[in-house]
């Protein structure tokens, strides 16, 4: 095998995890690296994970056969089943087996590894409770004027999808923008050591999985690790209206950046509803095709960081402008004698009152309705039946003609609401096709006969409320 491309040398890798070569060469060459063995191909790095409730070592063969050129296995395993992994050696004897203590933790360490092979990359973090995703894109959009940006795709944020986001680095990258999640305690101190960011965004410290975390003290101690490596010589970008903005500046070790509203460079103009908002950089005005406040200031996060980077008013502008809507996160789709925000791919009760807030700041029109469609928000733990009741309340407050709520843990909300309105109000239990076909039909029934109407469709990525477009959309059938 020639090793002279491969992303990792054996000799890297073993240094890198504090692995031991069990089985195979000792040489390799690996294209990819890859946790999920349906993805494997030819010369890839497989890492089998250990879940709760299935063992990623139970595919290394379905992983073989497709082409894997190298395995990490727990040391645990191989000391337990030796005969296994020796019998896969004898039909794969170039495959190259290492074991590691921890298969998880390896992943991260030989990814922060192949980090450090360039060193002149433009090393950018970005989370927060919401809007990260959204921040990174617009990021992403304006940096690409400049630079060869590489950046993560899709929900590849966590402690397995950043490590192996980063593996698609290449030498003609000139920047990387690295969105970084959490729902446990160190994820984003796990993730940071592998791209050891030295700028980084913080949209917000909000509650989102505070079930798990327990405080929105803990949810910024948390976040504030992205600045972990920053060493003296990092930019940290953070809100100024945060409730935690003077904590987050005290863990910033370099320069901090404060954005939000007006600056002397950045004026609002104004808002064109649903077709997002304009504004103007240094006087060149620019539009954001995403609708709402809260993405507008997602959008000042970029721009501020964008600016520290030394981009031009005209390249900042340019990239906000080019920027397209992302599927399921304010997304707006068009029907016949409607229009839906689609904003499923996430929710948190920060997000959604923004959401709520945003549809009651849209103007009606002679025969428009507007109709929220609230799905529940997942992973709030002891604090969900409090914040859904909250959700319910607002949405009962808010200029909504029709209300329709689809889930479990929204049962509380549903029951809020009619407690608080008397508004026409539906409740569609549990997510499965068959609710979302009961919720669809009643939609139907309040748009039939109106003009210019809202939809709102808000929910956790588990929801998959998008189903409700589809039928509407007539991409389904609420008859099915």
């Amino acid at each position: 095998m020639n090793a002279d491309n491969s992303l990792l040398t054996l000799e890297e890798i073993l240094d890198a995890v504090d692995g031991i070569r069990v089985l195979g060469g000792d040489s390799l060459h690996i294209a990819s690296v890859q946790t999920d063995s349906r993805l494997v191909g030819k010369d890839t790095l497989f890492v089998p994970l250990a879940g709760e409730k299935q063992d990623g070592h139970l595919y290394v063969p379905q992983a073989l056969e497709k082409g894997a050129s190298a395995v990490f296995i727990c040391m645990k395993n191989f000391e337990g089943d030796s005969g296994f992994f020796v019998s896969l050696h004898e039909k794969y004897p170039d495959v190259v087996f290492i074991a590691v203590k921890n298969t998880l933790e390896a992943l991260q360490r030989a990814a922060a590894k192949y980090v450090e092979k360039f060193p002149r990359l433009i090393k950018i973090g970005v989370t927060g409770s919401s809007g990260k995703t959204t921040t990174k894109e617009i990021l992403v959009s304006i940096l690409s004027q400049k630079y060869r940006v590489v950046f993560n795709k899709g929900n590849f944020n966590s402690e397995t999808g950043l490590p192996l986001s980063v593996f698609n680095i290449r030498a003609e990258h000139e920047c990387g923008v690295f969105e970084m999640g959490m729902n446990r305690v160190n994820e984003i101190g796990e993730i940071a050591s592998v791209l050891k960011p030295r700028f980084a965004v913080v949209t917000n410290i909000g509650t989102a999985h505070i079930g798990i975390l327990g405080s929105r003290e803990k949810i910024a101690e948390e976040k504030a690790k992205i600045f972990s490596y920053f060493g003296g010589f990092g930019t940290g970008v953070i809100p100024a209206d945060d409730d935690f903005t003077g904590f987050l500046q005290e863990k910033i070790d370099g320069k901090t950046v404060l954005y939000g509203g007006d600056t002397a460079s950045v004026k609002y103009v104004r808002s064109l509803g649903l077709k997002g908002t304009v504004f103007s950089i240094d006087g060149i005005e620019t539009v954001l095709a995403l609708p709402g406040v809260y993405n507008y200031r997602n959008a000042l996060g970029a721009v501020a960081l964008a600016q520290s980077l030394g981009l031009s008013a005209r390249e900042i502008a340019d990239g906000i402008s080019a920027l397209k809507p992302l599927s399921g996160r304010s997304e707006i789709l068009e029907g016949k004698n409607y229009f839906i925000m689609q904003d499923c791919y996430n929710a948190n009760p920060d997000s959604m009152e923004k959401a709520l807030d945003f549809v009651s700041s849209i103007k009606k029109e002679n025969g428009s309705r507007k109709i929220l469609v609230l799905g529940d928000m997942l992973e709030l733990g002891s604090e969900s039946k409090a914040a859904h009741e909250k959700i319910g309340g607002l949405a009962a407050a808010s200029d909504a003609d029709f209300i329709v709520f689809v889930g479990t843990e929204i049962k509380a909300a549903f029951d809020s609401a009619q407690k608080n309105s008397d508004k026409k109000i539906f409740y569609a239990e549990g997510n499965s096709d068959g609710a979302m076909q009961k919720a669809a039909c009643e939609i139907q029934n309040v748009l039939a006969g109106s003009s210019g109407s809202v939809v709102l469709l808000k929910g956790s990525r588990g929801m998959r409320l998008e189903r409700i477009s589809e039928i509407l959309l007539g991409k389904g059938s609420a008859d099915d």
